[in-house]
């Protein structure tokens, strides 16, 4: 289990919160084992859903990306690049 907090607001609904952390949790499974491009374009729009602010987006991926190390612009940048069906991986050395 990982020991750090994601970043989420008390202003979000229970659902709300749900969809930002599963997203989250999905950026690890990149990282870890990879995964299903559809898959994680289905939790980043319901993320996208909760946070439709680029502006705010940025700040939560740089909060994420502070306390995991891991980063999420980099695993939507790949997603985005990717056809349907293609698995995604990313290693945690991005230099």
């Amino acid at each position: 289990m990982k020991e750090y907090t994601y970043p989420i607001s008390m202003d979000w609904t229970t659902q709300e919160i749900i969809d930002v952390v599963q997203f989250f949790e999905s950026v690890e499974k990149v990282y870890e084992q990879g995964m299903e491009r559809k898959r994680l374009m289905e939790r980043y729009r319901k993320f996208k859903k909760v946070v439709p602010s680029i502006g705010e987006e940025r700040k939560i991926f740089r909060e994420f990306e502070e306390v995991s190390g891991l980063s999420a612009y980099h695993v939507v940048k790949k997603m985005k690049e990717l056809k349907e069906g293609q698995m995604i991986r990313l290693s945690s050395n991005f230099d």
